[in-house]
């Protein structure tokens, strides 16, 4: 249609030009003069409605991302290292029902409730098998709500050093952090607006013990419940085991023990819990895993939280189960020199791996967390030998295959 008239327009001119005065030239200018405003008002129109209805979707794409903003009251991103107030007096509860995001309140109650009577069972039972030391409690608050009661051994006759810790923490993270402290990408900010801090509650119990005899390997537990201001929840968690040897018996022992409990709750658990285990506890500058894993979860909020609440609540309540028999066994084995050594490198590995790689001791410096509680987890003595190669066909070489090939063992 613009065409044509153009041409129209052009042979009207190309008549003037030539001086044939014709009245039809001026009547066909006219008309595509006409035709041409009525084509130019109705576009502008049309763009006007196009514009419009950009606008309508970028005013609703905007309502969408807004999403919710930190408070005033919200913490700051780093609450401090030194911001906990040591108490002799333990109090009966460190969750607050007006304390930080609205949330699910009898859930927070309840998962520190657990974690308490957990973290007394486990070392009550960690100073039997000892029989010589006894753990050192220390409490602590904070101004903004929470706090956290750790419970360490040290210098004992089996356990060089063992600490269980209970925390609880009402923080703001930036969501970027939120989401790189997650393997599968979820949306841990959800509902907040874009590059917003996200405050959030957080409880959890976690452990490390680390026996003095070579044949008696290390244990590592983390249970957790998390609430962000978002409205987003989850549990995470999980037990694991660090030998220095391998004992085929003990492993199928410490991994039976989860498989059962894992297939009571849902047939894909352990499966899926113990390839998660095998992929996370990775030293990944040395292409080995820290030890002969077990099981790990994260981001759990995929059925009703009181199921997913009681599956968290066995595996906690059974590392005793998983793990004291096979320090029983072995923590009188005799031992050389050089097994100890060897025991002192795979510490060393523990200790890279807690400081380069572990999501909660990322998460707890990013956070301002008590330093005393996040180092806790790291032995008193590790060893670094320069190069150190093991011996083809030794009982280290065929350590490392495992860490290097994780194995199923039940």
């Amino acid at each position: 249609m613009k065409i044509g008239l153009a041409i129209l327009a052009l042979c009207a001119a190309s008549a003037d030009a030539f001086g044939v005065p014709s009245t039809r030239a001026f009547a066909t200018r006219s008309a595509a003069m006409r035709t041409s405003l009525a084509m130019s008002t109705a576009e502008k129109t049309e763009e006007k409605a196009e514009k419009k209805e950009d606008d309508d979707d970028k005013g609703d794409e905007k309502k969408k991302v807004e999403g919710k903003k930190a408070g005033d009251e919200a913490p700051p991103v780093n609450i401090g290292w030194n911001s906990h107030k040591p108490v002799e007096e333990v109090p009966k509860t460190l969750v607050r029902e007006g304390d930080g995001p609205d949330g699910n309140y009898p859930m927070r109650a309840k998962f520190e409730k657990m974690c308490r009577e957990a973290q007394i069972s486990i070392t009550k039972a960690i100073s039997d098998i000892d029989g010589g030391a006894t753990f050192q409690e220390d409490c602590w608050v904070r101004a903004n709500g929470g706090g956290g009661m750790s419970r360490v051994m040290s210098d004992g006759k089996v356990f060089e050093k063992a600490g269980v810790n209970l925390s609880v923490v009402y923080g703001s993270m930036p969501q970027e952090a939120l989401q790189a402290a997650t393997e599968r990408g979820v949306d841990r900010s959800k509902g907040m607006a874009p590059g917003e801090r996200v405050p959030f509650f957080a409880c959890g119990l976690s452990s490390v013990m680390h026996p003095r005899n070579p044949f008696c390997p290390t244990m590592h537990f983390n249970y957790r419940y998390f609430e962000t201001d978002g409205g987003v929840w989850w549990f995470g968690g999980g037990t694991d085991i660090t030998p220095s040897y391998i004992n085929e018996d003990d492993m199928k022992h410490f991994h039976g023990t989860y498989k059962k409990i894992c297939d009571k709750h849902d047939p894909d658990y352990h499966k899926e819990f113990k390839a998660w285990a095998d992929r996370y506890f990775v030293i990944q500058h040395r292409n080995e895993t820290r030890g002969f894993g077990g099981i790990f979860f994260d981001d759990q909020n995929d059925r009703d939280p009181d199921t997913i609440f009681e599956f968290s609540k066995e595996c906690l309540n059974s590392v005793v189960d998983a793990y004291g028999p096979i320090v029983e066994k072995h923590k009188n084995d005799e031992f050389t020199q050089k097994q100890k050594e060897w025991q002192l490198m795979r510490r060393g590995r523990y200790v890279e791996f807690n400081l380069v790689y572990d999501r909660g001791t990322v998460f707890g410096l990013k956070t301002g967390g008590r330093i005393e509680s996040i180092l806790m987890s790291l032995p008193e003595t590790a060893r670094w030998e320069y190069d150190h190669q093991v011996e083809e066909g030794s009982p280290e070489a065929e350590f490392l295959k495992v860490c290097q090939q994780p194995r199923d063992w039940v």
